[in-house]
């Protein structure tokens, strides 16, 4: 998969966690609770290699795996930080136009990411942080940097598998954020 171009390929930190770390989180979080299918474990590798560099201890990696586990849009629009980005200019608009590019049940891969991102920036006036932190407050429940689209890239592959608890979709969690929203 290619990286969206607002992802840069070279991370800041060396990655010190394998797929082992993950499946240590994975099963201490109840999000796993059996032995992990080729396909989890698959899912654990890459997670570990798109999130390992953005995170100095284990505390970190399990902050950012927990958003791609647990979604829930009433409890992300009550934040202060939800407030503060949705403030901003177009933001409805922004989330709207999000909404319905994902209505369509495909994977959301690198990139599709970059496909939504490419049509967001060519049909509204809206750039940079104002348009990232409402992409990854919309999908991963945070507004923040460039480890949270490495979180959103993870939540459709994670989704798909059979872990302990259901992973909500890219599509059911813009749906879900729209609902809460109004």
């Amino acid at each position: 998969m290619s990286t969206p171009d607002h992802i840069s390929p070279h991370p800041v930190r060396e990655n010190l966690f394998r797929a082992d770390d993950l499946l240590a989180i994975l099963r201490e979080q109840q999000w796993l609770s059996a032995d992990p299918s080729l396909e989890q474990l698959a899912f654990c590798e890459r997670a570990a290699a798109l999130l390992g560099h953005f995170v100095e201890d284990r505390i970190g990696l399990e902050r950012l795996l927990r958003l791609v586990f647990t979604y829930d849009a009433a409890e992300i629009l009550r934040s202060t930080e939800a407030h503060a980005v949705l403030a901003r200019y177009a933001a409805r608009d922004v989330i709207r136009h999000l909404a319905l590019l994902l209505l369509e049940p495909e994977p959301f891969t690198s990139d599709r990411f970059k496909e939504v991102v490419t049509h967001l920036k060519e049909t509204l006036e809206v750039r940079g942080r104002d348009l990232f932190h409402l992409i990854r407050l919309a999908l991963a429940g945070r507004a923040g940097e460039g480890e949270l689209d490495r979180v959103i890239l993870l939540v459709d592959e994670a989704a798909a598998l059979p872990f302990a608890v259901p992973v909500k979709t890219v599509c059911t969690r813009i749906l879900e954020f729209c609902a809460a929203l109004d």
